[in-house]
């Protein structure tokens, strides 16, 4: 027997899923936008956020923790709609992006090593000769510019004459 109640009437109020959803989300934006960049790969960290707390709304709207389908649909497009709204800021407001996105950072100058910054990423110099080789270099000094982007992926600039 289908208890129809319990599956699509909410048991807590939609305003406190959305409060939870909004905090959740905010909180781990947060906490992401300041980690180290290295660790997210190819993904952004608001991009690893939302597939990771979307994934747990859902679970808990099939039952794990809520008593309805509707709580963990409110909630994962609360969480959605935080994706959207924060990106719309982004594009529409050019002065919020260094808040809101991770900048890059300059690991090698001039085929020069930035040893500060690769103190602050926690950046061994085996891990950055690995993403070097990736990108066919050989040698530190044909490196005219290497930035860890926001996102974690290393772009680098080869001297021209090298």
């Amino acid at each position: 027997m289908i208890d129809w109640n319990s599956v699509f009437v909410p048991s807590l109020g939609i305003a406190e899923i959305v409060l939870r959803g909004t905090l959740m989300y905010l909180g781990l934006f947060l906490i992401l936008r300041f980690m180290a960049r290295r660790q997210a790969g190819h993904f952004g960290p608001a991009d690893l956020l939302v597939i990771v707390l979307i994934a747990d709304a859902a679970q808990n709207g099939l039952g794990k923790e809520y008593q309805s389908v509707t709580e963990g649909l409110v909630l994962v497009m609360t969480i959605v709609a935080w994706e959207y709204i924060i990106d719309w800021l982004i594009y529409r407001f050019p002065l919020l992006r260094p808040y809101l996105t991770p900048s890059s950072l300059t690991l090698i100058n001039d085929g020069r090593i930035v040893e500060e910054a690769m103190r602050r990423e926690m950046l061994s110099m085996d891990e950055l000769a690995s993403q070097l080789r990736q990108h066919q270099v050989e040698y530190i000094t044909d490196v005219k510019l290497a930035k860890l982007e926001g996102d974690g992926r290393l772009s680098v600039i080869r001297h021209e004459n090298r």
